[in-house]
């Protein structure tokens, strides 16, 4: 569903329609706020064109009750974005191998288009991961791999307990994440933990190290902050794909744009499409 604007008559960088392969935007589902059928329609209404992806957190679609999340994933639908289940299979993986085979069938069976492959709280061989990944496919659903250099990230957890458990080493987490593309991942989510949040200063040759190895089109990264959204679009172009809170939809498409943005970046986001 594309939404009609009537301020046609200025100009504003290009933007793909949906599917985008780049400038990817997903948004923060029900987790760390309730979500529910309205609250998503009044989100899509005014921004679905945006909108390209719906992630759901720490497994809360698990205790909510079906038709509520179904809701939400046809809504998502009908925008024309995909849904994710987000960092969920750590706890899965726990559960065993039943459990695995059955989450990724209910996933299926309520609509989910991604699964993603998250293990911030445990440690899991690079092959089991690929395994992984090719079960989901399997299924025909999209394997979305979510790394990162700090272990036990991805449950908001303390800043002293991170730093405590010390840091991955990025070459190999680079060298996973190109294993994970060769076999079919549909995207790699870059975990912030680390890199922009809970890091001073911020390790900022991370994601270079990703780009520079990987490419912009198959990594994702998270900027649940507007600083840090702003660094992305400043140092790698409108284009960057990005995971950000749903309240942070417009902010982060002004900047896109070119349209908006603090002083460093007012006016200096630019495409050109010759």
């Amino acid at each position: 569903m594309t939404q009609k604007k009537t301020f046609d008559f200025l100009n504003m960088n290009d933007r793909e329609s949906k599917p985008r392969k780049t400038g990817v935007t997903e948004i923060r589902g029900p987790y760390y706020d309730v979500m529910g059928k309205r609250y998503l329609s009044d989100i899509m209404e005014t921004a679905g064109d945006y909108v390209d992806s719906l992630k759901f957190s720490g497994g809360s679609f698990s205790i909510m009750p079906k038709k509520a999340v179904t809701e939400l994933i046809d809504i998502a639908h009908n925008y024309g974005a995909l849904v994710s289940t987000g960092g969920f299979m750590e706890y899965i993986l726990t559960q065993g191998n039943e459990s695995v085979d059955r989450y990724i069938e209910t996933c299926k069976d309520y609509g989910f288009d991604i699964i993603e492959l998250s293990a911030g709280f445990i440690s899991l061989p690079t092959d089991d991961w690929l395994r992984l990944i090719e079960k989901v496919q399997n299924a025909g659903l999209k394997a979305k791999p979510e790394i990162g250099i700090q272990f036990g990230a991805g449950g908001d957890t303390a800043r002293g307990e991170l730093e405590s458990e010390g840091k991955l080493d990025t070459g190999y987490a680079v060298k996973q994440a190109s294993r994970f593309i060769d076999a079919g991942a549909y995207m790699i989510m870059i975990e912030s933990e680390g890199i922009t949040e809970n890091a001073d200063p911020w390790r900022t040759d991370v994601p270079a190290e990703f780009i520079n190895e990987i490419g912009l089109e198959k990594l994702m990264f998270e900027a649940a902050d507007p600083d840090v959204f702003a660094w992305y679009i400043k140092n790698y172009g409108p284009e960057v794909n990005l995971f950000v809170d749903n309240s942070q939809i417009v902010q982060l498409e002004t900047l896109r744009r070119g349209i908006w943005g603090t002083k460093s970046l007012w006016g200096r986001v630019l495409t050109y499409k010759g």
